[in-house]
């Protein structure tokens, strides 16, 4: 349970690393070779593997999005007792931002993050809207 308490608190501090353009902090939890899939039909959609495409990724979303904040709602473990960072999150959560021209958004979605070994090795995204809103914001 303590393993589990220490792994949510790892996830809120990833998601405040996004909301804080912190690459550098929201990285350190990533294994070499972890994988990021994010949904939709545009230039940031797709499969991402390794440490520096997702690195990439998320330099691109930074200078899409200059203002972002995540309002995390929810983050339950597959395992509560947990202790040796193998586990699955699924964390419910908020996004408000601007991207570059301006544009102000939000939306809901949920993540899906898988650790082992205390590292991050999948995140699979599945996000709310997905329809006109979602791709103006994202400049399609």
């Amino acid at each position: 349970m303590i393993g589990t308490i220490i792994a949510r608190k790892a996830v809120r501090n990833a998601f405040q690393a996004l909301s804080n353009h912190d690459l550098e902090s929201f990285m350190a939890a990533w294994s070499n070779d972890g994988v990021l899939t994010y949904p939709g039909e545009m230039w940031g959609s797709g499969i991402f593997t390794g440490k520096p495409a997702v690195s990439e990724w998320c330099r691109k979303f930074f200078e899409q999005y200059p203002k972002i904040f995540f309002d995390v709602q929810q983050i339950a473990a597959e395992k509560i007792f947990a202790f040796t960072g193998t586990n699955v999150f699924m964390v419910h959560w908020n996004i408000y931002l601007t991207n570059k021209t301006g544009r102000e958004g939000q939306n809901s979605g949920v993540s899906v993050i898988t650790l082992q070994g205390g590292k991050v090795i999948k995140v699979k995204d599945f996000v709310f809207d997905l329809g006109e809103n979602f791709r103006l914001n994202w400049g399609a």
